[in-house]
């Protein structure tokens, strides 16, 4: 876009400025934004709003990624109906063992792992304790965990290109949100963090779902593709649950449970856990519903922590 006047400079930066403000308090609009520069001329500029970017994504992000349908875990396992009762931190299930090896192959980096989601996944709310001395304890029983942080270290308290305030399935997905700085052209938030982090392993995590732009069939669709395109990069995805119920029937959280029991892919259950905590982990200051407590960050951490070292120790000698 060619900015031809100190008028429309002026309400370009406005446009800018309002998209860079949103949160995950706000969704985003799903239509086109048309301005009207100044009234008498009919000047005017047309922007795209992120949410509106899905026929894009349609268009131009098509993952290659296909499951190994040979050898699935024993269905043995809890039905994705009952997905509450799914343990909180997950085992090594065949297909990962598959994405391990094949990630072996492409030279994805032993030593990284990569968080994907909204601001409930930040480094200070998730897993960054971990990279900072003195702010974490390890008892006994856990002290071998250790290696795993080291394993990891400098990849825990980072924000990588997958992080984003108000980022949901379909955002991640769109170059619109990417940061210009580092990531390629027509990059997607998800492509870049895969392409620069390389990561072994990663938590996918999109608590936040938007009603109008993202109902949970819209959820399902987009997770799936940041699935598949996690897989065909060699990355193993850990799905993780969600502590709220905004949406009403827990509808999100079973729907990454059948996505976690459909590709054979690691669920770490935060929900479960969430359930032991004050308010069930939810902050009760914020009161919103969505929000989770400073108590249930150390805690999702603490998990989180345990639910890579369980799966990095497992698949590391595959």
């Amino acid at each position: 876009m060619i900015i031809k006047n100190k008028k429309m400079f002026n309400l370009a930066c406005i446009v800018f400025l309002f998209l860079l403000l949103q949160s995950c308090s706000r969704s985003t609009n799903s239509q086109v934004l048309e301005l009207t520069v100044d009234g008498a001329s009919n000047e005017s500029i047309t922007m795209l709003t992120p949410e509106s970017l899905s026929e894009q994504i349609n268009e131009t992000y098509t993952p290659q990624a296909t499951l190994d349908k040979s050898t699935p875990t024993p269905d043995l396992r809890i039905s994705p109906d009952n997905w509450q009762d799914w343990p909180i931190v997950p085992e090594v299930t065949n297909n990962s063992i598959a994405i391990f090896t094949r990630g072996k192959q492409k030279d994805v980096d032993p030593k990284s792992f990569s968080k994907i989601g909204d601001c409930q996944n930040i480094k200070e709310a998730f897993l960054g304790i971990y990279d900072l001395e003195g702010r974490y304890f390890l008892r006994e029983d856990e002290k071998d965990w250790q290696e795993t942080i080291d394993n990891f270290m400098g990849f825990f308290n980072k924000d990588g290109m997958a992080i984003e305030q108000g980022l949901n399935v379909a955002a991640a997905l769109s170059p619109m949100h990417a940061d210009q700085d580092v990531c390629k052209p027509s990059e997607s938030p998800l492509q870049c963090e895969l392409r620069e982090a390389n990561p072994s392993f990663a938590f996918i995590s999109f608590e936040r779902w938007w009603q109008k732009e993202t109902p949970p069939d819209v959820y399902e669709k987009y997770l799936r593709i940041i699935i598949l395109a996690t897989i065909d990069h060699g990355t193993v995805p850990i799905l993780v649950t969600k502590a709220d119920n905004v949406e009403g029937n827990h509808q999100i959280n079973l729907i990454i449970t059948k996505l976690a029991y459909e590709f054979d892919i690691p669920l770490y259950n935060w929900w479960r856990a969430a359930q032991l905590l004050p308010h069930r982990g939810l902050d009760p200051d914020r009161n919103d519903g969505f929000h989770i407590s400073n108590e249930a960050w150390d805690t999702r951490s603490y998990y989180a922590l345990k639910t890579l070292n369980t799966l990095w120790k497992g698949l590391k000698n595959q």
